[in-house]
């Protein structure tokens, strides 16, 4: 039976994203049930396609990629694939009718870090931004307000800046392993050899501006999405601040994390904080 066999999918994508981010996993547990697994879903493609350009250095990357593609395109036509993650995520597609464009667009993404390693401009990072993470916000939006278009437009701009902080959150946070180990450098005319303290801030300050933007969005959320989406940030925030407090130098050389125990603290005082309607 099919039934059966989406049943499998989802739990393959449920424990992907459990098994791959703690703090994703746990802001999910806390959206809606009836969006939940297909936040899982979004989460398990995307996971998947950013560890073939990431992780996979002893494979011919580029073909596995292409792999990839071709096996998401028939997924999106035929609406099945014996790839777990890729049938799970074909199933949110279709459900949401979620835009082509943004998958598209993502995966291009994907495919510049096989090729790319550098971003000299302003322009080409933002678009490289926004194909790696604003898309990614707009097709968990759009299962936030579940297809409504009215909504969706109205918070379009907040889910993409939020997007683009969580992103830009992650690359700082990952600038040693992503200098050194894929030898990337995404912020443009930053010489990562020589950050400083100035450089720093002035990336945070960008940071900063797009989670006051994204944030204004999370407050009109459904009440199904509102939660997990302000746990989201409220983690992110958090890894923020822990890197402003660090040195430039120590970014440089060591990966700046958020212990589980404080993570779990976030949680609950976002949840009193959310069930004593104090989100404003």
């Amino acid at each position: 039976m099919k039934a059966l066999f989406d049943i499998v999918s989802e739990e393959c994508s449920k424990k992907v994203t459990q098994t791959y981010s703690t703090s994703f996993s746990l802001a999910t547990r806390m959206l809606g049930p009836s969006i939940r697994q297909d936040i899982y879903n979004i989460y398990g493609f995307v996971r998947f396609a950013d560890e073939i350009v990431d992780s996979f250095h002893d494979y011919k990357k580029e073909q596995l990629f292409n792999r990839f593609e071709n096996a998401l395109e028939e997924a999106l036509v035929d609406k099945i694939s014996l790839n777990p993650i890729l049938n799970s995520f074909q199933a949110t597609f279709h459900k949401y009718t979620i835009d082509k464009k943004l998958v598209d667009a993502f995966m291009e993404s994907m495919r510049t870090d096989l090729i790319k390693n550098t971003y000299a401009s302003k322009e080409e990072f933002n678009n490289y931004i926004y194909g790696s993470a604003d898309v990614v916000g707009l097709m968990c939006l759009k299962v936030f307000v579940k297809g409504d278009n009215e909504k969706y437009n109205e918070l379009k701009d907040a889910a993409m800046s939020l997007g683009s902080a969580f992103q830009k959150v992650n690359f700082l946070r990952d600038l040693k392993e992503d200098y050194e180990n894929l030898s990337r450098s995404y912020f443009p005319n930053v010489n990562l050899d020589l950050l400083n303290e100035a450089s720093k801030e002035k990336i945070i300050q960008e940071i900063e501006e797009n989670f006051n933007e994204g944030y204004k969005g999370v407050l009109l959320l459904p009440h199904d999405a509102k939660l997990g989406v302000f746990i989201a940030y409220r983690y992110y925030k958090r890894l923020l601040k822990k890197l402003q407090q660090t040195p430039a130098t120590e970014i440089r050389n060591t990966r700046i994390r958020v212990p589980n125990a404080e993570k779990i603290g976030l949680l609950t005082r976002s949840y009193v904080k959310y069930q004593l309607n104090l989100i404003k």
